[in-house]
């Protein structure tokens, strides 16, 4: 079987989930090639030897650039902060290398487009991990709108709602515009307008509104001074929007909504039905099927673990033996090398060309909320 070898540039929390993927991936699926966890790069404040040690990382090195360029390397795989991915990501495609990116791609729209076209004019195969999409939960609610289950889309509404970034939590880079682009929005609704963008299988066609709060403006920063810093990016964006198909829709993402530790999620309305998705509850989509009788029409909850009916699950485990956060990496790990061999994922998979249509619709907020007005979304180049 081919061997293909993977660089990791990045650690942290992406990079931990990450590694587990590639080491999960060929354990649990039978891949088309064979991953191979080469080599790993971290700062040198990183330690990244011990990182490769512990995560099972053949090599460890401090310099990206001779990673990216190693005759030895075949995917370049992205995590770190937003700020760090064009740099790389343009390397491996000039390199002619597939590059794999967490979301959003890049830190500004301008990157964010430089990498699109960087892609498609290379011809270079690149992927983003917007692993929600993996959920089988979410893989059978796009399945299920395709099929068309739900009849014409009227309204959806996203919400993802956390509650860790209280004033506790110091000036970290998420906080800081240069290096995050943006705060809940860019982190949160990236995922938001991904995931029904793919369910729905409909494009965002304009923000008709939004609003962008920042409530604590000011956090000690990571030094032994401890001295404040000024936080440059929003704590919460809600906005409205309009879909091609005539559906209208709300977006709310936010860091402070007490008692919510990972609400990510969606309601989809239909004339024929609705699907709701809450990752809190990620093993299951509930279901209204409006065609029935009246006298028996009520909510269904879908347990998605029947590896025969439900995408991924047949790979993991038996009926109703939940599966995690995790696994959704290593579905999309899978997917993956099935598009490096040439064969179909199990559910569509975002490029940097697909990723920079959601990066368009964040930027479209972002304008709509400083300048207090609706914005198309032919507007954002």
């Amino acid at each position: 079987m081919q061997r293909l070898n993977v660089a990791l540039i990045g650690q942290g929390f992406m990079g931990r989930a990450h590694s587990n993927a590639w080491g999960q991936v060929a354990k649990f699926f039978k891949v088309p090639v064979r991953p191979v966890m080469h080599t790993v790069f971290g700062q040198e404040t990183e330690n990244p030897q011990a990182f490769a040690e512990n995560w099972g990382w053949q090599h460890a090195s401090t310099d990206w650039r001779s990673v990216v360029n190693s005759p030895e390397i075949d995917l370049v795989d992205l995590a770190t902060p937003n700020f760090m991915h064009a740099e790389p990501a343009l390397a491996a495609i000039a390199a002619g290398k597939p590059c794999v990116t967490e979301k959003p791609i890049a830190a500004t729209l301008d990157e964010a487009r430089t990498m699109a076209e960087a892609a498609k004019k290379a011809g270079v195969k690149t992927f983003v991990w917007f692993n929600y999409r993996r959920c089988p939960a979410v893989a059978l609610a796009h399945r299920l709108v395709g099929e068309g289950k739900l009849g014409d889309i009227r309204h959806v509404r996203a919400t993802y709602l956390q509650d860790w970034a209280d004033e506790s939590i110091p000036l970290a880079w998420r906080f800081e515009k240069q290096w995050a682009g943006s705060g809940a929005h860019g982190d949160l609704n990236a995922h938001l307008v991904d995931m029904t963008r793919f369910v729905t299988g409909q494009e965002i066609t304009e923000v008709a509104g939004a609003i962008a709060e920042t409530f604590i403006k000011k956090r000690k920063r990571m030094t032994a001074a401890a001295d404040e810093g000024d936080v440059t990016v929003d704590d919460t964006v809600l906005f409205l929007a309009r879909f091609a198909g005539g559906a209208v829709a709300s977006f709310e993402a936010a860091r402070q909504a007490t008692g919510n530790q990972n609400a990510c999620g969606f309601e989809i309305n239909g004339t024929k039905g609705t699907l709701k998705f809450n990752f809190e509850r990620m093993n299951e989509l509930q279901y209204y099927d409006a065609t029935l009788p009246r006298a028996v029409q009520g909510w269904t909850t879908i347990m998605c673990t029947h590896g025969a009916d439900h995408p991924y699950v047949g790979n993991w485990w038996p009926d109703a033996h939940l599966i995690g956060y995790e696994h959704g990496f290593v579905n999309e790990a899978y997917d993956i090398c099935r598009v490096l061999a040439g064969e179909p994922p199990v559910v569509p998979i975002p490029d940097f060309a697909d990723a920079y249509q959601t990066q368009r619709v964040l930027e479209a907020a972002l304008v709509s909320a400083a300048e207090r007005r609706p914005v198309a979304i032919d507007e954002i180049k």
